[in-house]
Order: C-alpha cells, then structure tokens, then sequence
C-alpha cells in the first residue's frame, strides 16, 4: 500500500483530470497506475457525456481531442482546454444575416404599402370631396347662399394634414384655384370695353370674398405646412395667382379704361372705381407708377410729398378742379350764408 502511495506521486492530473505518468517513470509504475484506474472505473455505471476520460493505451505526455455526440449535434472537445471550437459556437449563437435583412426589408415594404394606401384613400375619399366644396365657394356670389358644411370640409382637411399629405393638398389646392383663375380671365377677354371695368371688379370682388371661406377651412394646412416650411401665407399665395393668371393678363386693357372713366366723371360707379382701383394696387403697388394721378386719387401717399414752395401751384390745381365741376353741372351750392371775402 505504501509502496503504491509512493508510486501514485508520480501521477500528473491536469486541469481537466486527464491522469498521465511521469515521463520519467519506469514501465512497471505505468502497470500499476493503470491497475489501480481500472479497478477506480469499474465502481462507475455512468459516465457523463461531459466528462474527459484517458485514452487507453495512449502515450504519456500526450493530448488528444475527442468527438463527443451530443443533443446537438458532433463538436470537437479539445481535452487541452475543454471547450468547444470557436467556430462552431460563433456558427450556433450567431444569427444569420438574411433574417436581419429581411426583417428591414419587410418593414420598408409595408411602409411603402400604407403609404400608398394612405395616399389611394385621399384621391377617392378626401380631395373629391374638398373639390366640390371649393368649386362652390369659387362661383358662389357674395349675396348669394349656399349650403356647404365648413365643419366637413375643415374635418377633411385636418386628416389630410395628420395622415402627412399636406404638401399634395396645397398642390391640388392651388392647381384647382389656377385651373378656375384662367377661365375667368378667359371671360374676361370676351367682355366688351364698355363692360369691361364692371365685369373685372365682379371677378376680384367675388374671389376675394372665396378666400374669405377657403382660407379659415384650411388653417392646418396653412399653419402646419405653408407658414412653417415654405414661410408664406396662404391668402397671399391665393391672391397671387389672381394677380399672375388674371391682373397681370389684363392690367393694359384695364388702365387706359380707368384713365379715361375717372377723366369723365360718373361714367362708372365711384365704388366700383375705388374697388378696381385699391384692388390693383393691392396685389402690385408697382401698377401705381402707370397712373399716379389716377390712384392718388384713392389711395393716399401715392404723389410724393408736399413741398412749401408748392403751395401755389396746389391752390391753382384745387380752384381749376372746382372749376370743371362747376362746368359740368355741380354747383357750389348756397353761398349766401358765406362771408364774403376781402377780395370781392
């Protein structure tokens, strides 16, 4: 017993209990130790899969790697450090890149198909509507009344604005305003001259009292995608198309019209004189310099300003108007109560 005590010194265990002699021990002691193993591992019914047993008939001194069968398949034990291949367990926790990739391409794709969806609910549910209700407010006269519920029309257009089709209604929106503008000035060119002030003062009156419905109905659209990312106004871009696709088109006809009727008075109306007349200036002030007489006369601070030395020529021009008007049938009325003047 002491003598196999004395022979078990010489017995190595590495850190995974491979049990190897000493290369410097003589056969006999290699006998014994494998004597003394075997009569160990007869006591044992089960060995775990994990377990790393010596190579019967091995060398001593050598390492040798194992290929154990388990639930998972074949991986190759190294009995050195006893863990598994770094390449097989990379290939096992690592999930396959064609999973990731398809995951992102599935998102984009159902992306893409709302989207579309969303934009084929606005074309047959939300802008048909929007377009009648515009085209009524469009022909509708300012003493007239129609039934339009401002309520839906404000309604469609906060979901085409939540649902982020804002920049595809101002689109639609300003295509449709354009699209009405040029057949009014089509209507337009067809007028005789002697219609034609009165018939421009119905188109700008009647366009304007449109926007003063189509503008508040579209507040979301104008707050959330006109003034915030293209800083502009929605009443100012609508007056601008008048004044592009109608004005600009008929501004020549239009002056020497409005020079000759304020050269003869009452010829037409002075309110719709004075509409024309601050209607043209407030879509351009530039037309102002084509007639400066003409729109001094209803607009202030055209002329420039008042200079003393002046004065004269001011009185003559006012005792030359009044004058004229006498001429043409205006009297000054009863001056028997006014004190007389020194001079008469």
């Amino acid at each position: 017993m002491e003598a196999m005590e004395d022979d078990s010194l010489d017995i190595k265990d590495d850190h995974n209990h491979n049990y190897c002699a000493s290369s410097s021990s003589s056969s006999s002691s290699s006998s014994k130790v494998r004597t003394y193993l075997s009569s160990q591992l007869s006591d044992v019914t089960t060995v775990p899969q994990s377990a790393c047993l010596p190579v019967p008939g091995g060398e001593p001194g050598t390492r040798r790697g194992k290929l154990w069968s388990g639930t998972t398949g074949s991986k190759f034990m190294d009995s050195d450090s006893g863990s598994e291949s770094s390449e097989v367990s990379e290939t096992d926790c690592t999930a396959p890149p064609a999973a990731v990739e398809g995951k992102f391409s599935l998102d984009s794709t159902s992306k893409f198909l709302l989207n579309a969806m969303a934009v084929e609910d606005y074309r047959k549910n939300h802008w048909p509507n929007l377009e009648k209700a515009i085209d009524r407010l469009l022909i509708q006269n300012p003493t007239d009344h129609i039934s339009v519920s401002y309520a839906q029309i404000y309604s469609y257009v906060y979901k085409c604005v939540c649902q982020q089709h804002s920049e595809l209604l101002y689109n639609d929106l300003t295509l449709k305003i354009t699209n009405h503008l040029q057949q009014v000035s089509t209507h337009l060119q067809a007028s005789p001259p002697e219609d034609f002030i009165e018939n421009f003062n119905v188109a700008l009156t009647q366009y304007t009292a449109s926007l003063q419905c189509i503008v508040p109905v579209f507040m979301y659209l104008n707050k959330f995608y006109i003034e915030s990312k293209l800083n502009r106004d929605l009443r100012e871009d609508l007056m601008k198309l008048f004044a592009d696709h109608v004005a600009e088109i008929h501004v020549n006809t239009l002056m020497p019209l409005l020079l000759k009727a304020h050269s003869m008075p009452f010829q037409v109306q002075p309110s719709t004189m004075a509409s024309v007349v601050k209607g043209l200036h407030s879509l351009r002030p530039d037309w102002a310099q084509l007639a400066p007489a003409l729109f001094s006369g209803f607009i202030p601070q055209i002329n420039p300003p008042a200079v003393e030395s002046l004065l004269p020529d001011y009185a003559a021009h006012d005792q030359k108007l009044q004058l004229e008007l006498s001429m043409n049938g205006f009297p000054r009325g009863d001056q028997s109560r006014k004190r007389a003047s020194d001079d008469s």
